[in-house]
């Protein structure tokens, strides 16, 4: 019954993810070279001729994390768009409290954020909404049932 529970669940995510996908295009995006990922959240890219920091909006690494977690989310991070020219598409024009852009990152069409929360190496930021709120809450709860990463119970 537990594995039927799953299977039925499992397909639910599966068709909210994909079903979903493709309801907000990204608009006025803007390409810039990461030239370094700082953390699983943050990147250093150079905008507007400037080196900034930008935070990748709607993902967290809680503190309750251990380190060797934080580590794998920057190392996929860094799998995901190290040393390559990414898209930017700014949630809101302000900054946040660290001076860095808040942020959706696009690589090779692809969410960022999406990707590392369907991976289970983030998770989902629910206390500050943000247009793709929704599609990121289906891909860290696709993880969480399947169990990969900080959702892995074993």
């Amino acid at each position: 019954m537990k594995i039927l529970r799953k299977i039925v669940v499992c397909s639910l995510c599966f068709w909210l993810l994909w079903g979903c996908s493709g309801d907000h295009e990204p608009i006025n995006l803007i390409s810039v070279q990461v030239e370094r990922v700082v953390s699983g959240q943050t990147l250093e890219v150079m905008f507007e001729g400037k080196l900034t920091r930008a935070r990748i909006v709607g993902i967290v690494l809680p503190k309750s994390l251990d380190t060797s977690a934080k580590a794998a989310a920057k190392t996929k991070l860094i799998e995901l768009v190290g040393n390559t020219t990414v898209q930017l598409e700014l949630e809101t024009e302000n900054r946040d409290p660290y001076n860095r852009l808040l942020t959706h990152v696009w690589h090779n069409n692809d969410l960022v954020s999406e990707e590392l929360l369907k991976e289970g190496y983030v998770m989902a930021n629910t206390k500050y909404p943000n247009k793709y709120s929704q599609e990121l809450f289906y891909a860290q709860e696709y993880a969480r049932i399947l169990g990969y990463g900080i959702w892995d119970n074993e």
